[in-house]
């Protein structure tokens, strides 16, 4: 069995220490659990690659510009405050306004300002950038099936989504809490 260094280097400082207390969080994983944590450590960075590069090639549009226009078509009006497709992007401000100004030459985004106060700015889809999102959910779909639910086929699927969703709740994206450490 492979064992990595962090395991090993875990192992000896929590030995002769070690409580039989499942409720500790200072309790080392068994090698079910390291091993179901390291799976999906690694699912969290290649899903995303691979469905970036599937969509690039099938569609002409990289992972986070199909979220967002995911995004907006589910939105009321087809429009969302910037702030709040950020939020569900997982992109900074400035790195959300390069993106949108991509969408909006390509004619599949418009920004336009708040009506509330003026100062905000809202991301409205077009007709061509719902027309450019059908055309690209072929691919987005034929790609999470092949990398992903082909491999949790013989799970229980409500199991599972209730599972990564106590952990990952879908709550709009909540930004990442941050807590002191002990």
């Amino acid at each position: 069995m492979k064992v990595a260094a962090s395991s090993i280097y875990l192992g000896v400082v929590t030995e002769g220490t070690r409580r039989h207390d499942p409720a500790d969080p200072t309790l080392p994983l068994d090698p079910d659990e390291e091993a179901a944590w390291r799976a999906l450590a690694r699912a969290v960075i290649v899903v995303p690659r691979v469905l970036d590069a599937d969509l690039n090639e099938g569609a002409g549009l990289n992972l986070a510009e199909y979220i967002a226009l995911v995004s907006l078509s589910e939105a009321p009006g087809r429009a969302m405050r910037m702030n709040e497709l950020a939020t569900l992007t997982d992109l900074t401000r400035s790195g959300l306004s390069r993106l949108i100004e991509r969408l909006v030459r390509q004619g599949l985004v418009s920004r336009e300002p708040f009506a509330d106060d003026m100062r905000g700015r809202m991301a409205q889809l077009t007709e061509a950038g719902l027309r450019r999102l059908e055309q690209a959910y072929p691919y987005a779909l034929a790609s999470v099936r092949r990398n992903v639910m082909t491999h949790l086929a013989s799970l229980d699927l409500p199991a599972f989504a209730q599972a990564v969703g106590s952990f990952a709740p879908d709550d709009d994206y909540a930004p990442v809490r941050r807590t002191a450490r002990p």
